[in-house]
């Protein structure tokens, strides 16, 4: 079976029982990363994921890596770190540079690089307040952080990167506990990974995955998990 190859234009998606085998998950080449677009995929469980030197490349896997925002799990070794830590947390601080990092790491790592082109579409649906981070520092240091999608109840992660011992890890954590307080259900992880699984990701299958969505997308947050101001101590996370 062949992949779809969208238009400009067009902001539908072909269904994702189409999507390949192997690769895993391709489903369709080609389009442009508008917010509409990216919003579109999101909720219909498609993602872009693409190298720099690929037309636009979007993913719907079976199965799907995902976190229940409450059934988080800390490990001893990542509550001790925690503990004996002096970093600080922050959300929608340093969107650009989140995103920046993250992409430098994929880059210097020679994994799936964050284009340009994708910097420019996710830091557009910041300013229009769908997509955010969650920053980790020591003082004015920015040491670890991750950004994602949020649509409804259902946080959809994007990448991480960490610049000391488990702050990626930290940042995981923090972003969920809080996910969880302001009643969201589900956190998508897309793919697999070693790192993933000791904080509590399992896989379900795209079907599951889907049915999840359409019961998600279209909720209300308790409350609005993004208004916050100032550095909060990771510290205070075990108290």
């Amino acid at each position: 079976m062949d992949i779809s190859w969208l238009t400009d234009d067009c902001e539908d998606f072909p269904s994702v029982n189409n999507a390949l085998e192997e690769p895993n998950g391709l489903l369709a080449a080609g389009g442009v990363l508008s917010t509409k677009r990216l919003i579109n995929a999101y909720t219909n469980g498609i993602f872009p994921w693409y190298d720099d030197d690929q037309p636009i490349l979007w993913w719907s896997p079976n199965p799907r890596a995902v976190i229940i925002p409450s059934q988080l799990h800390c490990s001893k070794s990542l509550k001790k770190s925690i503990r004996k830590s002096t970093l600080n947390y922050t959300f929608d601080k340093a969107f650009t540079d989140v995103i920046g990092r993250c992409g430098a790491v994929r880059e210097h790592n020679q994994g799936t690089w964050i284009t340009e082109e994708m910097r420019d579409a996710y830091t557009e649906l910041h300013y229009q307040g769908h997509a955010h981070s969650i920053e980790i520092w020591d003082e004015q240091e920015l040491v670890g952080g991750l950004y994602g999608v949020a649509i409804g109840k259902v946080f959809f992660g994007e990448s991480m990167f960490s610049l000391q011992a488990n702050a990626s890890k930290m940042a995981m954590l923090a972003i969920g506990k809080h996910l969880d307080e302001c009643g969201y259900k589900l956190i998508d992880c897309q793919v697999e990974s070693d790192h993933l699984f000791t904080m509590g990701a399992v896989l379900i299958t795209r079907d599951n995955f889907i049915q999840s969505l359409r019961n998600l997308v279209d909720a209300t947050a308790d409350k609005h998990p993004w208004d916050t101001s100032g550095k909060m101590l990771l510290g205070d996370l075990l108290a």
